[in-house]
């Protein structure tokens, strides 16, 4: 809850520094000169690019959070067994060792997105951003792909979903 709130206001910030700084980039856009324009047109370019950023960790991190949700629903988010420092932090050679397990269940398979969820909160565990952040695009990816589960109606029975390696093309 916390690092929701952190990222809420951070947010806030950063929009109420957009619109200063594009009403500052309008400004000299209506001074009318050709170099305070120019400026002026630069000076809006960093609002418009921020957004986008802010806009796209947000969806990201809804879509994270909604995997999560889907997860733990279905009893399959990763516990946090992992030994610690002292000062709180996790273990490196506990955090390799449960890498090296999600490792080889993505491996085995691919195309889960549960598994690639899992490899995620590894590679955090380890330190890893940049990879983690790759492993749980992947995941997204995945799950967006992926049909959404059969929902039974009483009526009718629901059919088992073929399995994760079978494609039309027989590949």
């Amino acid at each position: 809850m916390r690092a929701k709130i952190t990222y809420f206001i951070t947010a806030a910030v950063l929009v109420f520094y957009f619109v200063l700084v594009g009403g500052r980039g309008l400004m000299l856009i209506r001074h009318g000169t050709l170099l305070t324009v120019t400026f002026g047109v630069a000076v809006l370019i960093l609002p418009v690019i921020g957004v986008w950023f802010l806009w796209k960790n947000t969806q990201f991190a809804r879509r994270a959070n909604a995997l999560a949700a889907e997860l733990e629903a279905e009893g399959g988010l990763p516990v946090d067994d992992l030994l610690r420092t002292p000062s709180g932090r996790i273990d490196r050679d506990s955090a390799d060792a449960v890498f090296a397990k999600r490792r080889e269940e993505t491996e085995d398979a691919p195309d889960d997105w549960r598994a690639w969820f899992r490899l995620a909160v590894a590679y955090q565990d380890a330190r890893d951003t940049p990879r983690a952040r790759k492993a749980m695009q992947r995941a997204i990816a995945l799950h967006r792909s992926s049909p959404p589960a059969p929902s039974a109606s009483p009526a009718e029975p629901a059919l088992p979903s073929p399995g994760p390696h079978s494609s039309p093309s027989g590949d």
